[in-house]
């Protein structure tokens, strides 16, 4: 059988290009002793990934991704044979592979996605019920914690995390959920679909003004996927004892020289809580925020929101796009085309 990997071409300058990938078939080999072979069906486009693409960039979390070796990634796939002491042919497993239709794993990473009924989606596990939907649920249910009447801003509202953390905000009674988003196109669709109140575009500039009228009382709640110069910005609106759940930096993923905020001070001022997370190191409570998430899904009070592509050749695109801000809800790509 023929194998197609997406491998790490050069490294990126800036946002991520197409031509920073390259398309390659290989051979499947079978699996060695202690080995399992996964056929992926939905791999996960992650801004965050762009971290490791560095030559420079390994740490606790990910190694430096090598040029010439598929892009490392969340996957969903089924194990297709085996040699692993507790992976089983068949088993539905999630975990961090990467960007080809078949991986050979060899370590405990993965995870078996057992007692998930019939009727939940493959790619929710990516999503939704991923790394992503799950950041959602555990800064705004841990950290955020918002109350009834008060005003949440979400930051890259229309992105993975985004688009399921106004949800819940709204769910929990906030008053007055803002997006921040790229256009008015995604605005609309994040008040149209999703119930937001209202959304700013960030490219349109006045963006003290806009605060002004889209948080006329201040803010209580930040949900920050960008950090940066939007941070800056949110910080001369907060309200005393608000609150930030700090989820990503997607304006210093691309950048060699990363901007902070310069009024820091404003955290102190308003006596403001700014806490950084991380999903896997809440591994414990997977079960709880699935169980509530998938409950919410199905009594109708979230959606789930995709942005697939077809082909695992089109993974460097989709990750293109994804800086581009092309995207809305959860980027995915499809390993094989329908």
């Amino acid at each position: 059988m023929e194998n197609t990997q997406v491998l790490l071409n050069k490294r990126p300058n800036g946002t991520p290009k197409v031509d920073d990938f390259e398309v390659i078939k290989t051979e499947i080999k079978d699996p060695a002793e202690g080995e399992a072979l996964i056929e992926n069906l939905y791999i996960s486009l992650d801004a965050g990934f762009r971290n490791w693409m560095d030559a420079d960039a390994g740490d606790d979390v990910l190694p430096a991704m090598a040029l010439g070796q598929p892009v490392m990634g969340l996957t969903v796939g089924r194990v297709q044979a085996s040699r692993h002491q507790s992976l089983k042919e068949g088993d539905l497993v999630m975990g961090r592979l990467a960007w080809e239709s078949y991986s050979l794993a060899n370590d405990d990473f993965l995870v078996v996605l057992e007692g998930i009924e019939d009727d939940v989606p493959e790619h929710y596990h990516l999503g939704i019920l991923g790394d992503t939907g799950m950041s959602a649920y555990f800064g705004l249910t841990d950290i955020g914690q918002p109350q009834p009447g008060e005003t949440v801003v979400i930051s890259a509202a229309a992105g993975a995390v985004g688009y399921v953390a106004g949800q819940i905000a709204k769910l929990k009674g906030a008053s007055n959920v803002i997006g921040l988003t790229s256009s008015d196109a995604k605005g609309n669709r994040l008040v149209t679909e999703l119930a937001y109140d209202g959304f700013i575009n960030y490219r349109k500039g006045d963006l003290q003004d806009q605060f002004n009228r889209a948080c006329p009382n201040g803010i209580d709640i930040y949900f920050d996927n960008v950090g940066g110069p939007l941070l800056e910005t949110v910080l001369n609106h907060v309200n005393v004892g608000a609150r930030i759940p700090f989820c990503g930096a997607v304006a210093d993923y691309s950048n060699s020289q990363p901007q902070g905020p310069n009024n820091l001070f404003q955290i102190v001022t308003n006596s403001v809580r700014l806490q950084g997370f991380m999903t896997h190191l809440q591994l414990e409570r997977y079960p709880e925020a699935r169980n509530q998430l998938m409950s919410w899904l199905r009594s109708g009070q979230i959606k789930s929101l995709v942005h697939e592509y077809q082909g695992v050749e089109y993974c460097g695109q989709a990750f293109a796009d994804l800086f581009a801000g092309e995207n809305f809800g959860k980027t995915l790509v499809k390993v094989i085309k329908d």
